[in-house]
């Protein structure tokens, strides 16, 4: 490991993950996208609470919460949002207060993500705004109040996008580079969902970090690739800078591919729904419709334009709870 890598290894963290995750083959998904190897790095097997790479984050994050005298974790997004999900499912194991701030009002019926949130103890509050940018301002309104009750709220943006998050998954590139060598292989992409962005940016800092010669392309599935490319890179460079490495990304090197989202976060697609059904019968693995179904409609539609033409890596995030809120088709 480089330095770098090593204090971030050593940053504290409150163990939930089985890692590492494994590294599966799929050759009939390769032979079918026209590849000559396909592997999947299966974080949604991470084992804890169907978090997936959520759960990466959130080891260094309620780590944190605990140094600081933390008694109730405060975060937000979606009534689906998988973060939300699994940061509930870590406040729960370690004996923590969640709050979960939602966007939109409450559905008459909790499904899906929602419905494990609530299983998990926390309690939901919704912002009555459908824009999901109310959640921000909601998140630090609550431990606002929460502070000014007495408790001790550790506040966790959308998606646990925020540095000390996103070295979680600096982490995990160096997982992949070290399965890769024992594995004697070689990917020359690695291709991933753009959300709130901290998955990128880690991916990205890590790959800087050891040197890794695959390119990786994400594909969003929450907001514009500009924006996205924006966002990922200032995050990009507050990890860096919270793990000591003077590196800041250029925009050229952020590529995220628009085209895949539909009509909108969360809001199933055709393609995602075609994806959803080749990787279940070609590979007996379940994506969502909200993150890795459209991610791996980009995939494929990439591949057969011949954008991506070698060996590739698919990482899947997790979000499997999301086909239980909705049909895959």
């Amino acid at each position: 490991m480089t330095a770098p890598l090593d204090r971030i290894a050593q940053l504290p963290r409150h163990r939930l993950a089985l890692l590492p995750s494994p590294l599966t083959p799929a050759p009939a998904l390769a032979a079918a996208l026209g590849l000559p190897a396909l592997w999947i790095k299966r974080d949604e097997l991470v084992g804890f609470g169907f978090g997936g790479n959520k759960v990466r984050g959130l080891e260094l994050l309620l780590a944190d919460a605990r140094a600081c005298g933390g008694d109730v974790i405060v975060t937000g997004a979606g009534p689906q949002s998988n973060h939300v999900r699994a940061t509930a499912a870590a406040a729960a194991y370690a004996g923590l207060d969640a709050v979960a701030v939602f966007s939109g009002s409450e559905p008459a019926v909790a499904t899906g993500n929602l419905a494990l949130t609530h299983l998990l103890g926390a309690r939901a509050e919704f912002t009555g705004d459908p824009d999901r940018a109310s959640v921000d301002r909601a998140i630090l309104e609550t431990a606002d109040r929460l502070r000014a009750e007495g408790r001790r709220p550790y506040a966790i943006p959308r998606g646990g996008a925020c540095a000390r998050g996103v070295l979680a998954h600096v982490l995990a590139v160096a997982e992949l580079d070290a399965q890769c060598r024992a594995a004697g292989i070689a990917p020359a992409t690695v291709v991933l969902a753009v959300g709130s962005g901290g998955t990128l940016a880690g991916w990205l800092l890590g790959s800087q970090l050891i040197g890794a010669r695959w390119r990786i392309e994400g594909v969003t599935v929450s907001r514009s690739a500009l924006e996205a490319r924006t966002r990922v890179a200032a995050l990009a460079g507050e990890a860096a800078e919270l793990a000591g490495v003077a590196w800041q990304p250029g925009q050229a090197d952020v590529v995220i591919h628009d085209g895949y989202l539909g009509d909108g976060y969360g809001v199933p697609t055709a393609a995602g729904g075609e994806a959803i059904r080749v990787v279940a019968r070609q590979a007996a693995i379940f994506l969502d419709p909200t993150y890795t179904g459209k991610a791996f409609a980009g995939l494929i539609d990439l591949a057969r334009r011949g954008q991506i033409s070698g060996p590739a890596v698919f990482l899947h995030t997790g979000g499997e709870p999301a086909l239980f809120a909705r049909t895959a088709g």
